[in-house]
C-alpha cells in the first residue's frame, strides 16, 4: 500500500542519495579518477527516484495536489535539497 508515511521515506532516502552522488560521488570521481562510489551510489540513487516519481502519481489523487503543487514535487526530485523541500511544504501532516 502506498502511503504519505512511505512516500516521506523514499523522498528522504532519494535525497540523500542524490547529494551523496553528487556531492561525494562525482567530485571524487573526477579528482581520482575512481568511480566506485559514482557506481555503488547509482543504482539505488536511479531506484529510488523512481519509486520518488512513481509514489508521487500514485499519491496525487489521494492528496488532493493541484497540477502546479505536484509539478513542483516532480521538478524537486530532479533538484539537490528538492526532496526535503517538498518533505517540510507539502508532506507535512
Amino acid at each position: 500500500m502506498i502511503t504519505l508515511k512511505n512516500f516521506k521515506i523514499i523522498a528522504l532516502l532519494e535525497g540523500i542519495s542524490y547529494l551523496l552522488l553528487l556531492g561525494i560521488g562525482t567530485p571524487l570521481k573526477h579528482l581520482t579518477g575512481n568511480d566506485i562510489l559514482v557506481k555503488t551510489l547509482g543504482m539505488p540513487h536511479g531506484l529510488l527516484f523512481v519509486a520518488y516519481v512513481l509514489f508521487a502519481f500514485l499519491l496525487k489523487e489521494e492528496q488532493k495536489w493541484k497540477l502546479k503543487d505536484f509539478l513542483i514535487i516532480l521538478i524537486c526530485s530532479l533538484l539537490p535539497f528538492g526532496t526535503f523541500y517538498v518533505d517540510k511544504k507539502y508532506l507535512q501532516s
